[in-house]
C-alpha cells in the first residue's frame, strides 16, 4: 500500500512540475473573464493549475485595465451620490431648525404679550419648582 501511494505522489509531482504552454488566445480569454468578474484569480489558479504569479503576469500583459506602470483612479459613484444626499439632508434639517426657531420666538412673544395683558410674569410661573 505504501509503495503504491508513493508512486502516485511521484506521478503527481512529475505532472505538476511539467511546463505547460497556454496559447495567447486562451490567456486573453482568461484575463477577459477575470476583468469582467466572471472568474476570480483563485478560481483560475485552481482550474488551470497555474501559479498566482503567472495569472498576474498575464493580467499585466493582456488586460487593458492593469497595464504595468499605470495607475487606475477609481471614484465610486456611490460616494458622490452619498455626499449629495447628505448635503440635501443637512439643508432639510437646517430648514426645520429655522422653522422651529421661528415657532419658539412666536411662542415667547405670545407669552410676553399675555403676561402684559394679565399683569403676571408667565415665564416665572411656568418654570418648574425644584
Amino acid at each position: 500500500m505504501r509503495a503504491k501511494s508513493t508512486n502516485e505522489e511521484n506521478v503527481k509531482s512529475v505532472i505538476s512540475s511539467q511546463n505547460r504552454i497556454f496559447s495567447e488566445e486562451l490567456k486573453r480569454r482568461i484575463i477577459q473573464d477575470l476583468d469582467t468578474k466572471v472568474i476570480t484569480i483563485s478560481q483560475i489558479v485552481a482550474q488551470y493549475e497555474v501559479s498566482r504569479a503567472s495569472v498576474y503576469k498575464w493580467r499585466y500583459l493582456y488586460s487593458k485595465q492593469f497595464q504595468k506602470q499605470t495607475k487606475m483612479v477609481v471614484q465610486m459613484e456611490s460616494e458622490a451620490t452619498k455626499t449629495l444626499k447628505l448635503n440635501q439632508r443637512v439643508a432639510e434639517l437646517e430648514r426645520v431648525i429655522g422653522q422651529k426657531q421661528l415657532e419658539i420666538d412666536y411662542l415667547n412673544k405670545l407669552i410676553e404679550l399675555a403676561g402684559k395683558d394679565f399683569g403676571v410674569d408667565l415665564k416665572k410661573n411656568l418654570e418648574p419648582k425644584p
